[in-house]
Order: structure tokens, then sequence, then C-alpha cells
């Protein structure tokens, strides 16, 4: 029998970029615009892309990093 990936809770703060996409395995996204930062649920084991965005009008996203979820802060 297989056991579910435990649920976890994560943040990531944006200091760095205009705009940053945060694209899970699934393929959904979260925006976090410079100076914020947000609390996101992922499963243990996931891979997350960090893309930024310069101009938040035009559809080019350039790959900043890709973590593991374990790299990522935990959130409340």
């Amino acid at each position: 029998m297989s056991r579910l990936p435990e649920k976890l809770r994560k943040q990531y703060v944006n200091s760095d970029y205009p705009l940053v996409m945060l694209k899970f395995e699934d393929g959904h996204e979260i925006k976090v615009y410079k100076g914020s930062g947000k609390t996101f649920d992922v499963y243990s084991g996931e891979r997350i892309k960090i893309l930024a965005s310069y101009d938040p009008t035009s559809g080019d996203r350039e790959l900043v990093e890709e973590r593991k979820v374990d790299d990522f802060e935990d959130g409340t």
C-alpha cells in the first residue's frame, strides 16, 4: 500500500524581481510581486520553478531557479 505524500505549508518572498511566478508540477502558478510574499501548500518531494518577468505586460519569462520544496521557508 502506498502512502500519500505529506502536505506542507511553505512561503516565498520576492525581493529581487518586478514579478515572479511560482510554477508547480501540476501546472498552476502563483504570482508574487516585488516586495511581497505568499504562502502556499505543496506536497513533499515537489519541485517548483521560479520564473521572473521584468515586464508584466509581456508574456516573456526567465527561469531563475528550480527548487525542491524543502528549500523554501516554512509558512504560517
